[in-house]
């Protein structure tokens, strides 16, 4: 990468799909032009940015180690399990140069002194990302960007700062701060005291467990006789669980906020379900940690897995989500409590080999495929409801 103090001689050739002109009366009437579009991933790992007021925080000058931000994990999340969603789920990169040459045929914007001054948050992960899988891994990946183009060094620092403190508040914090998460955290400590749970957005630091992926993993868990769909209670549809962070969120609050009002239309329902959130949160916790590093994958030869011999370090959560989904199947109460119980004759080792059949001949061998397939959660399901049934005859 260019060295972020440096700027290139000369003109920097910028890559890009797709670049439109949108300036305002006011920018042509000032002499500025500004340039909406998007581009390829790797076109905005060499641009500099010593414009910006903020740089990438996780590999910033004087830390000692990289700390990455509720920000970067979303990203990083994004980018690792639905790159093809990151164009529309990124706000993008703002970029300003003193001047432009276009060369439309081409696809290519020569740019003199460019930088980024917002989203090296942004492009950090997105270099994280291109150096940290192999090209044969790599989805192909595009990202907006705003190109602002003028040669006033005050108000580029002055759009720059604006640019970077405009924070919307997220669904977390509105969340946390009604304090809709804290039972959940309560049933957590019950089982482990130091569970912490994130509940804003600006508490960042590893001390908090991922809310938001928690609660993917209890609605994949969700059975169908607690599922909200009677259409779909024979075959949930379940694969935004695997990628939808914010869906899952916002369902939980609808489901909390339902279960405490006794006026609600659907009070009788939100409270068995959110009793259900309750029940199983800790054993969610559990089996996420547990099927992130499964040793039934060892010896399966997935490249995606990632692996110290045959230790298994990660497994992606394209493959674990359809497998955490079926086992919704195995939901029941015991003593009044909901529990995740397969029954004897079950064996994990059996799920990974019918998810192994299903990422190599349907998802390509590729692990985003997999967690956005609804046929593959449909298939792992059937198995799982297979056993269940078996096991209530027997």
């Amino acid at each position: 990468m260019t060295a972020q103090s440096e700027r290139p001689r000369g003109r920097l050739d910028f890559q890009y799909n797709t670049l439109r002109n949108i300036s305002s009366p006011e920018d042509v009437e000032a002499g500025r032009r500004v340039y909406a579009g998007n581009a390829p991933a790797e076109s905005f790992v060499d641009l500099p940015e010593d414009e910006n007021v903020r740089s990438y925080i996780v590999t910033a000058e004087g830390k000692k180690r990289q700390r990455l931000t509720d920000v970067h994990r979303r990203i990083r999340d994004t980018l690792e399990n639905s790159p093809s969603e990151f164009v529309i789920l990124n706000s993008g990169i703002v970029i300003v140069a003193r001047d432009i040459d276009v060369d439309d045929k081409g696809k290519v914007a020569k740019l003199k002194l460019p930088s980024i001054i917002n989203g090296s948050q942004t492009r950090g992960e997105l270099q994280h990302y291109l150096s940290e899988f192999p090209k044969s891994k790599q989805a192909s990946i595009s990202c907006k960007f705003e190109l602002v183009v003028m040669d006033d060094d005050d108000l580029i620092a002055e759009v720059s700062i604006a640019r970077n403190f405009q924070n919307d508040v997220a669904t977390l914090s509105i969340v946390g701060r009604k304090g809709l998460l804290d039972e959940l955290e309560e049933r957590l400590q019950k089982a482990d005291p130091e569970i912490v749970l994130r509940k804003s957005e600006t508490q960042r630091s590893d001390d908090y467990y991922d809310t938001e992926k928690l609660l993917q993993v209890i609605t994949a868990l969700i059975p169908a006789d607690l599922w909200s769909k009677p259409k779909e209670k024979g075959d949930p549809k379940k694969v935004y669980t695997y990628s939808m962070k914010t869906k899952c969120l916002k369902e939980f609050q609808t489901i909390h906020t339902a279960a405490k009002d006794p006026t609600a239309a659907d009070h009788e329902e939100a409270k068995a379900l959110y009793a259900f959130y309750l029940d199983v949160a800790p054993a969610a916790l559990e089996l996420y940690k547990k099927w992130k590093k499964h040793a039934g994958f060892a010896g399966t030869g997935l490249r995606a897995i990632e692996r110290d011999g045959r230790q298994i370090l990660d497994v992606p959560d394209g493959i674990i989500f359809p497998i955490l989904a079926s086992l919704s199947a195995f939901a029941k109460k015991i003593r009044g409590k909901w529990q995740i119980a397969p029954p004897p004759t079950f064996n994990d080792v059996e799920i990974i080999h019918a998810a192994k059949a299903q990422y190599m001949n349907v998802a390509h061998s590729n692990p985003w495929n997999m967690g956005k397939n609804q046929a593959i959660y449909s298939s792992l399901f059937q198995i799982t409801n297979i056993y269940r049934r078996l096991s209530k005859e027997a």
